[in-house]
């Protein structure tokens, strides 16, 4: 598949090596990835929040700007939370985003009869591409042909596990390059891929180290508590899962409902772990890196017992007196507290002693060294006196 990009009948071009470029990335940020991956206690947190990104950037380059929080939330059938300044219209638009997120979410992890089918024909259609660039080459000429993202969005996650270039089904997708804005001939398009891939392939690997370093950091904030105590071991089953509820994690550790509803407050306390569901009941949990869900949902409505159906009328909701405000005391200005220099006096007041002991030391040595020098000179006047004496 390489050659017919590279051809053998002329000479390389920095074309050429723009696409092996490209193409070393790619391969090199994939197998870091696999590698890291291998047998990592985190892999189901990491698919789940690497598949929330995967589907914020598809719904990009498809027209769409979503929050990833907003799937997870939908994904959990939470309410999300509107502002009551929003217009209807306004209203619609995140109801509309998060409905087509959670369709592009569906097409990559759970997808139903027909859209199976869309994505078994992308597969067949992919299924004799040979590495990297003939995967490419596939993929370029799906797109050309007309035909759809998403089945061959889910069928990109299978060809990775398939062909054994990853072994988790990894959402790497390649998003920027099936934007309108990306070039239409095929060795172009080609580069754009491969640098595609090679960029979220590296944002992954990134995401993940993010996970380690929030479990090693919420496991530091556990308490210390007595050996049989399984504080740690609930903080590394909530690290592995991104939300769970307090029976699901009792379950998995041994423990009774209660004692565990217990250790998930004092978590929540602690600000160890966040609660997303604004209810007392079915409440979900995860670590503090999974507070954009909370900050996404609100609590669900519940009616007020007595009161019918429709808005309540006004005369329901007595208006109560205002207090007055107290008045502000007057302002006074500032006065800066007084500096006090005493120890700076003292320790100038020290180093003027030590200044003037060593400048008198020295002129004692210098007087003691000329005391020297005068008295060799002297003696070898005298030894020369004497020699000469002799001689005659």
């Amino acid at each position: 598949m390489l050659e017919s990009l590279v051809r053998a009948d002329r000479p390389a071009t920095a074309f050429d090596a723009t696409l092996l470029g490209a193409l070393e990335r790619a391969s090199g940020a994939i197998a870091r990835l696999d590698q890291a991956l291998d047998n990592h206690p985190l892999r189901t947190a990491f698919l789940y929040r690497t598949r929330l990104e995967a589907v914020r950037r598809q719904a990009s380059v498809d027209g769409h700007s979503i929050d990833p929080w907003h799937l997870a939330a939908v994904l959990e059938g939470l309410r999300l939370r509107m502002d009551h300044a929003l217009r209807i219209v306004d209203r619609g638009q995140i109801f509309e985003a998060a409905r087509s997120a959670l369709t592009l979410h569906q097409w990559i992890v759970e997808p139903d009869f027909d859209q199976e089918g869309e994505i078994q024909e992308a597969e067949h259609h992919l299924a004799n591409a040979a590495g990297l660039v003939g995967l490419g080459e596939a993929l370029w000429s799906w797109l050309e042909s007309g035909r759809t993202r998403p089945p061959v969005r889910g069928a990109l996650v299978r060809f990775w596990t398939k062909n054994r270039l990853l072994r988790a089904p990894v959402p790497l997708t390649g998003p920027r390059a099936l934007s309108a804005e990306a070039p239409h001939g095929r060795a172009e398009w080609m580069v754009v891929f491969l640098d595609a891939l090679a960029s979220e392939a590296t944002d992954y690997m990134e995401m993940l180290r993010s996970l380690e370093r929030c479990w090693i950091a919420a496991r530091a904030r556990v308490p210390a508590q007595r050996s049989t105590s399984r504080a740690a071991l609930a903080v590394d089953v909530m690290a592995a899962t991104p939300l769970i509820s307090a029976t699901t994690l009792a379950t998995a550790i041994g423990m009774s409902i209660k004692c565990m509803t217990e250790l998930l407050d004092r978590f929540v306390a602690t600000e160890i772990a966040v609660e997303v569901t604004h209810r007392s009941a079915r409440r979900l949990f995860g670590l503090a890196e999974m507070a954009p869900v909370r900050a996404a949902t609100t609590a669900p409505r519940r009616p007020i017992p007595g009161r019918g159906r429709g808005r309540p009328r006004s005369e329901d909701f007595p208006e109560e007196p205002v207090a007055p405000t107290a008045p502000l005391p007057p302002m006074s200005r500032f006065q800066h507290p007084p500096i006090d220099y005493g120890a700076l006096e003292e320790a100038m007041a020290h180093c003027d002693a030590t200044i003037r002991t060593a400048r008198i030391r020295l002129q004692a040595l210098g007087s003691a060294c000329s005391l020297a020098s005068g008295l060799d000179t002297a003696s070898s006047r005298r030894f020369g006196a004497c020699a000469g004496h002799c001689r005659e």
